[in-house]
């Protein structure tokens, strides 16, 4: 096994020694199972689809209107206004 070092607080070596006494593991194991799921719940994120993954179809149905909709300021005049 790989031995990583890292600085930390006061504060949290406090939180980290009262939770791993609580957990019944040594500290190193408790920061092992935190940075594991810390890395299981960002693969989970990024591997979540995206909009355009889930609304792809949609993108590019509509035809007609302006071409400049979405860049001219003219087309926001009464924009929220009833």
């Amino acid at each position: 096994m790989n031995t990583l070092s890292i600085k930390i607080d006061p504060d949290l070596e406090r939180a980290l020694v009262l939770a791993s006494e609580r957990e019944h593991v040594s500290k190193s194991e408790l920061m092992r199972r935190a940075l594991a799921s810390y890395l299981n719940q960002r693969a989970a994120v990024t591997s979540a689809p995206s909009a355009l993954d889930l609304a792809g179809d949609l993108a590019g149905c509509f035809s007609g209107g302006p071409a400049d909709l979405s860049s001219n300021p003219r087309h926001l005049e009464d924009f929220g206004r009833q």
